[in-house]
């Protein structure tokens, strides 16, 4: 993939994604026949268009027809008969020169493996209410407290907490890092979500809420009550209530994968080896005598050969993932905790089925609900199965994110990495995020949870550096495809250097103020704007994605609807600007950064940056 300035742009390549423009929406059945378009530039001299289909394992070729031209395309259509759950095809363009192929990946002239090929899935994809949400994802302990003082908490605490006052440090490693206690509660979440309603999100996401013996409670010591230091199950029914009557959602998180060795299941467990409790984790020689998450001994991994744990766990109206979604605490759906290990152990993987079984769980109490996995590298093969509606988009979004903005000679560790962050162009990016948005059908790409960073990760200001880098991080993340997440704090500014040093609180008394040493209020102005703009904009929330050009400080893309052509570019750094070709219509509204896009001879003229930017213009 390559752009120079000036006309090197990357739009006079046959395109197609799986938006409105060249795939009908909706969910195909068995034996349906769906009409697959793709787009040929008018400088381009093919013979002949066909579609290569995958049919039970075995190519074969399907004649697209011309359906409409104009003097800047031509538009083929194909029938795809879709015969497999989930259907490969890819675009066989015989050129004077030779066969190209267009793929997810872009166009080539050789042979390529099928791993890129576009997908029809008769899987149902993610709620509709996904298109137009976004996501806003609360640490529990580090958001609130409803009592409102600074000091260390109040009240009896367990013996494990390490009391902290509001304003304290997040320790970021070693002794204390799971057992520092904020108190923050759900009761201080409801008393702000004036706070969200302002910034424009519309879905809250919460980490675990269930009793443990950490702050972060990926160690669940019951799935049956919420942990009375956030309030206790009339605390989230409460939060739950006031979350819906302002016309928003709510969602939580679930550990399929482990409980604490504290849960009431594993007591019982280990006192007694012929109770149902006992089939429901790993036993071994070695000490602990069990296994453990990652070799955690304070996270026993559950064992899903064990029929009973299927049934309390993920199956049924009585099992953990029903009971939480019905009233009083209808959550909106939940977020999979280590998703890609659930159910995956030496010989066993009964990941697909654990996945399909909380699908249809939720299924069956709110068809509305969202499923989404936690999954930190490939996804594609789990997001396949008819389990996962989307996944945390690790992969896809937020590591070729920050290699594209990390500020230079930055020492942060690379997301798990042994190796420090690095800093790599464009192009890196753009190559990497087709490779990964390629693996997955269109129904997934325009619904995964897109981040900038989590409880899991260090901050986005920490990464890239300065403000003005964030503009351009928090641009790309709510014009690109897919589902925007905000970690609570991000939209201010917050800073951390790893996923427990990020867990930081909220500065309310700044943020009231509009501003301080720890909240930057012009950093929540432009998230703010960014997200009225999405909201603004079909082609931003469903529209199909074209690369309109690619250089190592500046990306250009196009989100296109039926009925809205909108251009986004952005820059790192100090950039000339470029020439893009007048298929593309006329310079229109400005929808963010100011500068205008002029209408020149040979097209339309994008002005140059002075540093880091993110300019979205309206095409007419």
């Amino acid at each position: 993939m390559t752009a120079g300035h000036h006309g090197g742009h990357l739009l006079d390549r046959p395109h197609h994604d799986g938006s409105e423009l060249y795939v009908e929406r909706g969910t195909p059945r068995l034996g349906d026949v769906v009409p697959v378009r793709v787009r040929v530039p008018a400088s381009r001299a093919e013979r002949a268009v066909h579609v290569r289909v995958v049919r039970d394992g075995e190519p074969r070729f399907v004649p697209a027809r011309l359906d409409r031209s104009d003097e800047h395309d031509r538009w083929y259509v194909a029938d795809v008969p879709v015969h497999n759950p989930v259907t490969q095809y890819r675009f066989l363009l015989d050129e004077p020169d030779g066969y190209r192929w267009l793929d997810g990946r872009g166009l080539h002239a050789r042979d390529v493996p099928d791993a890129a090929d576009f997908r029809l899935s008769v899987h149902a994809p993610a709620p509709r209410w996904l298109d137009d949400a976004v996501v806003y994802q609360v640490f529990p302990d580090r958001f609130a407290r409803s009592t409102g003082h600074d000091g260390p908490p109040r009240g009896p605490l367990p013996d494990w907490a390490l009391p902290a006052a509001w304003d304290d440090e997040p320790i970021a490693a070693g002794r204390g890092v799971a057992q520092q206690l904020f108190g923050g509660d759900l009761g201080g979440v409801e008393a702000h979500l004036d706070h969200l309603q302002r910034l424009g999100v519309d879905t809250l996401y919460l980490t675990p809420v269930f009793p443990a013996r950490s702050n972060h409670r990926y160690d669940a010591t019951s799935f049956a009550r919420v942990d009375p230091l956030l309030g206790g199950d009339a605390a989230l029914a409460s939060l739950s209530a006031a979350v819906h009557a302002r016309g928003m959602r709510i969602m939580g998180d679930l550990t399929t994968n482990h409980t604490g060795a504290g849960h009431e299941w594993f007591a019982r467990a280990r006192a007694d080896r012929t109770s149902p409790e006992a089939q429901f984790y790993y036993w071994t020689e070695q000490d602990p005598g069990y296994v453990g998450w990652l070799e955690h001994a304070s996270l026993p991994k559950l064992n899903y050969n064990a029929p009973e744990l299927a049934a309390r766990m993920v199956e049924g109206d009585a099992s953990v993932t029903a009971q939480w979604l019905r009233p009083p605490f209808s959550l909106d759906g939940w977020r999979i905790d280590v998703a890609n290990m659930t159910g995956r152990y030496r010989a066993d993987d009964h990941a697909h089925a654990v996945a399909r079984a909380i699908r249809a769980t939720m299924a069956r109490i709110n068809p509305q609900a969202a499923l989404v996995s936690e999954h930190f590298h490939d996804a594609a093969a789990d997001l396949l199965a008819g389990g996962w509606h989307v996944n945390m988009n690790y992969s896809a979004f937020t590591r070729p994110v920050w290699t594209w903005l990390a500020e230079p000679g930055t020492e942060l560790p690379f997301l798990g990495m042994p190796v420090p962050l690095p800093r790599r162009d464009a192009r890196s990016m753009v190559a990497t995020m087709r490779d990964f948005d390629a693996t997955v059908p269109w129904s997934v790409t325009r619904h995964q949870w897109n981040m900038l960073g989590s409880h899991d990760t260090a901050r986005i200001r920490t990464v890239v550096g300065s403000r003005e880098a964030v503009e351009v991080a928090a641009a790309l993340l709510l014009t690109y495809p897919g589902t925007p997440v905000v970690f609570a704090g991000d939209e201010g500014g917050l800073t951390g250097t790893n996923g427990e040093h990020a867990r930081a609180t909220m500065p309310w008394a700044q943020v009231a103020a509009g501003g301080g040493p720890r909240w930057d209020g012009a950093t929540f102005a432009t998230y703010r704007r960014l997200i009225a703009l999405r909201r603004s904009s079909r082609a931003l929330r469903e529209g199909g994605l074209r690369w309109a050009f690619v250089e190592p400080d500046a990306v250009g893309y196009l989100r296109e609807t039926a009925d809205e052509r909108v251009l986004v570019v952005l820059a790192r750094d100090a950039w000339p600007g470029t020439r893009l070709p007048r298929a593309l219509g006329v310079a229109g509204e400005v929808l963010h950064g100011g500068a205008a896009l002029t209408t020149g001879p040979d097209g339309l003229v994008v002005p140059a940056t002075d540093g880091p930017c993110a300019r979205v213009w309206r095409l007419t």
